[in-house]
């Protein structure tokens, strides 16, 4: 088998000119990969097809190479690529997955250039999914075309993975869920799996789970000036989120593997938006709604803290008359009229936050080619939440994550990533391609 010093200098750097040829043409295609249903509904295959161009002809479809192409569609227009380089150990397989064809919406009007078409700025490759995710897509497609073109001799099989429909699950069946489904990935249980699709090029060790709620309150409407005689629901919102969060708080604080995984923040619960039906300003309203969310660390249980909430406003509910008031007659109760106000919580789908296996050969080889290529390695772990891993991971895949773009771009207007970044990204996988020889 060839040398770890070999397989590096076949795979030697990113080349700058097929890697942003190919990328201009991957963010000329990001107005019609923007996912927000039902408006936004994307075509990956527009992805696809530029990825296609460049590994087909390195394939066993054309003769033209060892590469092994499996273009897998669910939805009309939205496919799945698998890429496969063989190795020669039917054991020893490693994978890249989640570079994700779809992007976030972009504004035009709010950017200071072109979000449609890649612009480059000295190190900066400008335009929507440079950084999520169609810088990574181009990434891995360069890495695949090296291994066709230059066929070093693998014990380890190397797969691509190129995702539809990540970065919005209200349309299932499209994606890495249907992949998984229908086994097509299975073979990649028998080695470490890198999801290629967060960012600043050190190992992401940990992510936060999701729960989106929103809490409608109902109260009685009547004139502001009359407020004896009405039950104003936006100060029993205001109320029953202090001490639904109260609540929170002690049944799930700060958790101790928290700082072995690096998290910045504990788990938090917080309202972020606050509707209401509309009215006059000397109006008390009839209702309103809080809307929020919690991010939760990958230490507790989702299902636990969807219990304890609705136990939390049950139990409000059946004591609203001992919360809290605003002031001499601030009520939440009217009992002559036999009314009281009410509140009522509902969640959106919830996402799991996941911690990566730290004990894997996976974590220690991505760490190892982060210090080679970067010059030092810090894994971290935020409350940001990554769809889909958990899943995996509790398939049975060894799971790591890393990325090369930026996150201070993130899904953010004028979105950009560095080529220099994208060059060490190109480093690191051909690192572990190599330790993983051994």
């Amino acid at each position: 088998m060839a040398s770890y010093y070999a397989v590096k200098e076949a795979l030697g750097g990113l080349n700058k000119d097929s890697f942003v040829t190919l990328l201009s043409k991957l963010i000329g295609e990001s107005k019609h990969v923007q996912n927000n249903p039902p408006e936004l509904i994307p075509e990956e295959d527009r992805i696809v097809r530029h990825v296609l161009d460049v590994l087909l002809p390195l394939s066993t479809a054309t003769g033209g190479g060892p590469l092994i192409v499996n273009h897998v569609t669910y939805h009309p227009n939205r496919g799945n690529l698998i890429v496969e380089y063989p190795g020669t150990e039917p054991d020893k397989v490693l994978s890249f997955v989640g570079m994700h064809m779809d992007v976030v919406t972009a504004n035009p009007t709010d950017w200071d250039f072109d979000p449609f078409s890649l612009s480059i700025d000295g190190d900066k490759l400008r335009g929507r999914g440079t950084t999520d995710c169609l810088g990574h897509v181009a990434l891995i497609t360069e890495l695949m075309k090296r291994l066709g073109e230059t066929k070093p001799k693998l014990k380890s099989t190397v797969v691509a993975v190129f995702i539809a429909s990540e970065e919005n699950s209200s349309i299932t069946g499209v994606g890495v869920d249907a992949l998984v489904k229908d086994g097509l990935l299975n073979k990649l249980k028998k080695g470490p799996l890198f999801w290629i699709d967060t960012a600043d090029k050190q190992p992401c060790i940990g992510t936060g789970g999701m729960i989106p709620w929103k809490l409608h309150v109902t109260g009685k409407l009547f004139h502001s000036g009359l407020a004896h005689k009405a039950i104003n629901p936006l100060e029993l919102a205001m109320e029953a989120v202090k001490e639904i969060q109260s609540r929170f708080y002690k049944d799930f604080p700060p958790h101790p593997k928290e700082q072995v995984y690096g998290f910045a923040t504990p788990s938090t619960m917080k309202p972020t938006q606050w509707t209401y039906p509309g009215g006059g300003i000397n109006q008390i309203p009839k209702e309103c709604t809080i809307s929020g969310d919690v991010r939760l660390t990958p230490f507790y249980n989702i299902t636990d803290v969807l219990k304890k909430l609705q136990e939390y406003v049950d139990d409000l509910n059946a004591n609203i008359e001992k919360l809290d008031v605003r002031g001499p007659v601030s009520k939440y109760v009217l009992p002559d009229e036999d009314l009281s106000g009410r509140i009522a919580i509902s969640f959106d789908e919830a996402l799991s936050g996941v911690a990566c296996n730290l004990d894997s050969r996976g974590f220690h080889v991505l760490c190892k080619a982060t210090e080679e290529a970067v010059g030092h390695v810090k894994p971290y772990s935020i409350t940001g939440s990554l769809p889909l891993i958990r899943e995996l991971q509790e398939e049975g895949f060894d799971v790591q994550t890393s990325g090369y773009g930026l996150m201070a771009t993130y899904h953010a207007k004028n979105e950009y990533c560095l080529f220099s970044d994208m060059c060490q990204g190109y480093q690191v996988f051909a690192s572990i391609i190599c330790q993983l020889e051994d």
